[in-house]
């Protein structure tokens, strides 16, 4: 489980594709520090177990392998090498919960087609497949490549939301552009409701 707000960028630092899994590399300072094999880090929001870490400088190197329905479901697939990605470690037992809950598990990509500045803080839209935008609600929660953020308003296709200077500042938003891929999970509560909502018109027809 994870909370949606990033801790640090890490670096990719090599990709290299496999038969049966893609071995990714990335170059992190915070998030490797107490990190050990088997522990679940959220990668552009991504969870992912780490297989491999060794020191680098003052850096650690992470490895993760990813299951050819992880790398073709995300955006990880079309990030290059020295791109920067989103890491957040997974939740632990008693830490504060900021956010919102979020899983990990990605349920599409969306495309950014709005990024610009506005007065102080950024306007993001982004275009969301339809089976995401079912759950998506105007002043509720959506993971952008991880993030933690609040949906401002619904729009044709899609969704807008506002980015404070420190968001922008701290995640990997800063490098995106309109026309990129961005990962989405949909709020966990409102797939629950909208799965309980489903299941009692199924029994009203039946």
């Amino acid at each position: 489980m994870f909370t949606g707000i990033v801790e640090e960028t890490g670096i990719i630092h090599s990709i290299a594709p496999g038969k049966a899994s893609v071995r990714l590399s990335i170059r992190a300072r915070k998030t490797g520090t107490g990190v050990k094999i088997g522990d679940s880090i959220a990668v552009n929001g991504c969870c992912l177990t780490v297989v491999r870490r060794r020191a680098a400088g003052r850096d650690w190197m992470l490895g993760f392998d990813l299951l050819q329905e992880t790398w073709q479901r995300t955006n990880l697939s079309t990030a290059p090498v020295g791109s920067a990605v989103n890491l957040e470690r997974a939740l632990a037992a008693g830490d504060r919960f900021d956010g919102h809950f979020v899983t990990g598990h990605i349920d599409g990509t969306g495309t950014i087609t709005r990024w610009e500045p506005s007065g102080k803080d950024h306007v993001l839209e982004v275009a969301a497949p339809r089976d995401v935008q079912r759950y998506v609600v105007s002043k509720g929660s959506i993971a952008v490549d991880g993030i933690s953020l609040t949906v401002a308003a619904l729009i044709r296709g899609g969704f807008r939301v506002w980015i404070i200077p420190h968001t922008r500042e701290v995640t990997a938003l800063a490098q995106r552009q309109v026309g990129e891929r961005v990962n989405l999970e949909a709020d966990l509560l409102g797939k629950y409701v909208a799965r309980f909502v489903d299941l009692r018109r199924t029994r009203r027809r039946d």
